[in-house]
């Protein structure tokens, strides 16, 4: 018996555990490596059709602390917790295709493993919504048994793409519309979670076919500025410019927007990502409601893997199917969702006699 098979979307996964749409997924070599290890699919990095070119020095730092120095910084320090990771890296700068032909080589060798293309193209206008509709069309053409839309990179050069585009529900439902159009596979939405009007925006997405919301993506946010030299601890010529964090840092907001997004629309797919290391942050994940697991920022921390998390994979297999197997779980399905009733208002927290203030908080 395979406890962690998991449907999701319709699609087959030997275990729900993916690597995210980033670094670990940039090139058919590592995307092999993975499947190698043991992951259950991976989404690619996020593919294009306009010129990519990124920025010259390093385009992802790794945040630590230490009960010594209990700073955050990028300092490789003996003994250091992870607290996060931070980049600035566009999408794949490999052209469409040379993709193509790689997808289709991935997946005849591993058939059994969900392969997901990321894909991003603009918005406003008619020539835009063919280019979402032919990256998609060219993708599940070689194979790929779903797409992603990236509307959710909190980086981008152009105004119309990525995180930019994501509060409009009108261009949600178009390129939503164009990809549901022109392909027959699910089609996963990434849409940023720094916005206050992220649950309208996966209600869009779900009302014009999202088969998934995928969140969260990393947070738009600056480097660190060292205090004596006054240089950031990433830039280019003195330069920066907003780029995302993402790892540990993150966890407890992403939860917070899966728990959102799960209670209000509790039959709709969600693909959690935001720190997951272990599988303490996977379970979390799992009983606000998400049905997937995305990795990123652990796997490419891991020393000796490539960057694909060669352990990372065979710990949380192992620790989930180790909690399955003693809790009598026949799947993940059998207790996700399980915290999402008792996630309520403020107000309906019972408060000690006589201070309760009917909900509004009192300054101190």
């Amino acid at each position: 018996m395979n406890r962690l098979a998991t449907t999701f979307t319709g699609l087959e996964f030997v275990n729900p555990f993916i690597l995210a749409s980033a670094p670990p997924t940039e090139s058919k070599k590592k995307i092999l490596k993975a499947f190698e290890a043991g992951w259950g699919g991976v989404v690619t990095k996020t593919i294009g059709l306009h010129p990519v070119e990124n920025v010259a020095g390093p385009r992802t730092i790794f945040q630590r602390v230490s009960e010594e120095a209990p700073y955050i910084s990028r300092m490789k320090r003996t003994d250091t917790v992870s607290h996060s990771s931070w980049n600035w890296e566009l999408i794949s700068d490999q052209p469409l295709e040379q993709w193509l032909p790689d997808l289709e080589d991935i997946k005849k060798t591993y058939p059994d493993r969900m392969l997901i293309a990321s894909i991003m193209a603009g918005a406003g206008s008619d020539e835009e919504m063919n280019n979402w509709a032919k990256l998609a069309t060219a993708c599940v053409e070689v194979g790929c048994d779903a797409v992603e839309l990236n509307m959710s990179c909190p980086h981008m050069d152009r105004k119309d793409m990525g995180a930019n585009i994501a509060n409009d529900e009108d261009i949600i439902r178009s390129i939503l519309g164009a990809v549901t159009g022109a392909v027959n596979v699910p089609v996963w939405v990434k849409l940023t979670p720094s916005t206050s009007q992220l649950v309208d925006a996966a209600g869009a997405a779900y009302e014009a076919g999202a088969a998934s919301i995928s969140l969260c993506n990393t947070f738009p946010s600056l480097p660190l500025m060292d205090p004596e030299t006054m240089k950031f601890e990433v830039e280019v010529d003195g330069l920066v410019t907003s780029g995302g964090l993402g790892g540990l840092a993150i966890l407890h907001q992403a939860l917070q927007r899966v728990s959102d997004i799960s209670k209000s629309f509790p039959d709709g797919a969600i693909s959690g990502i935001g720190g997951i290391r272990g599988f303490r942050e996977a379970f979390n994940f799992i009983v606000h409601g998400a049905g997937n697991l995305q990795v990123c920022t652990a796997a490419m921390e891991e020393k000796g893997s490539g960057g694909v998390g060669v352990q990372l994979i065979k710990e949380l297999t192992h620790d989930l199917n180790d909690y399955l197997e003693r809790k009598d779980y026949a799947s993940i399905e059998e207790f996700r969702g399980a915290a999402r009733e008792r996630i309520v208002e403020h107000s309906a927290v019972r408060r000690k006699s006589g201070n309760y203030n009917g909900g509004y908080s009192i300054a101190s």
